[in-house]
């Protein structure tokens, strides 16, 4: 099974990084409004997957996204 550390932003900057197995469904999850966080957040887009073998590998990876290095790493990978 594949899975993806991602990273969503939306329209007024913010963002959310997660983890999953299955990618296409999460995101109409987020549209739903079934994750407490993204339910207040609009327009939501994917803006950076990576995509790893194992849960472990991609829950490390979506806590380094949420760490001040992983956030200097989105920042000067997205250009911003």
């Amino acid at each position: 099974m594949e899975y993806s550390a991602y990273v969503l932003q939306d329209n007024k900057g913010k963002f959310y990084k997660g983890v999953t197995n299955n990618l296409p469904r999460r995101l109409i999850e987020h549209s739903q409004g079934k994750t407490k966080t993204t339910s207040r957040m609009k327009e939501l887009a994917v803006v950076y997957v990576e995509k790893f073998d194992t849960f472990v590998e991609a829950r490390k990876r979506e806590v380094y996204f949420k760490s001040a290095a992983g956030r200097r790493f989105l920042k000067k990978k997205l250009g911003r």
